[in-house]
């Protein structure tokens, strides 16, 4: 091999071996009980961390928990989780959540989302979409800690707020853009 072409070659080999490092993520379909059990764990942490967004939940018609998205990438990402629909504390529909992207990124991380539903149009668009791209549909805020904190019935305007929770790992940029939320039917 000449050493004009080993560079290259180097090159290829990290990014098939970031993108290889996706395939277990898309692989993985974990059991309607062990949904529940991570989505029960996730509110309890998100609650602990702020107890206010239980006010939020009260507002809301439901909530959309995906209590572990792993995100990683090398030149080339990808982001997937599961979760649920919970309304009234019952679980009502296992939703999968996934996304890609190409571009100057490194990293793993872990993490969670919940999206209070606050319309009923919210949950009937998502109960009768194919597939929920983020940006087009009912629409979403993500909320910081701050601003979270300032929700009440008057500040009320969007269809959902987003709120991350849990993170673990480092990489830059959680974002709910681009990403698809479609209804999923675990064993």
């Amino acid at each position: 091999m000449s050493h004009a072409k080993a560079p290259l070659t180097r090159r290829l080999i990290l990014a098939g071996a970031g993108a290889a490092s996706l395939v277990p993520l898309a692989a993985h379909a974990a059991s309607a009980a062990a949904i529940d059990i991570e989505v029960t764990a996730g509110l309890q942490t998100l609650f602990e961390a702020s107890p206010h967004l239980r006010n939020l939940l009260a507002k809301s018609k439901g909530v959309l928990v995906f209590p572990k998205i792993t995100k990683a990438g090398f030149m080339i990402g990808g982001m997937t989780g599961d979760g649920a629909l919970r309304i009234g504390g019952a679980t009502r529909g296992y939703y999968n959540i996934s996304a890609a992207s190409v571009g100057i990124q490194i990293g793993a991380q872990t993490f969670g989302y919940a999206l209070f539903m606050i319309t009923q149009s919210a949950i009937d668009y998502l109960d009768r979409s194919e597939g929920w791209q983020i940006g087009g549909g009912p629409s979403v805020v993500a909320l910081d800690e701050a601003a979270a904190g300032s929700i009440d019935s008057t500040t009320l305007t969007q269809d959902v707020y987003a709120v991350s929770f849990g993170q673990r790992g480092l990489m830059a940029g959680l974002t709910l853009d681009g990403s698809k939320i479609t209804r999923i039917n675990p064993r």
